[in-house]
């Protein structure tokens, strides 16, 4: 586990979130430990450049 530290979309508010690499690229769901609202977290595992990239956004913004 690795623990990388995001920024919430909705009140700004920094946090740790703890991310698993050994399943491969992933997206979950994490509330905002302020304003309770859910973060939306994409994760991509980068191989090549052995990285790993974190896409965080509201809740619904996926959709638009």
């Amino acid at each position: 586990m690795k623990r990388q530290t995001i920024c919430c979309p909705y009140c700004g508010h920094h946090q740790t979130v703890e991310i698993d690499t050994s399943m491969g690229d992933q997206e979950f769901y994490d509330d905002c430990r302020i304003c309770c609202n859910p973060i939306h977290v994409r994760m991509h595992i980068d191989h090549q450049h052995q990285r790993i990239q974190l896409h965080v956004d509201t809740d619904d913004e996926q959709y638009y």
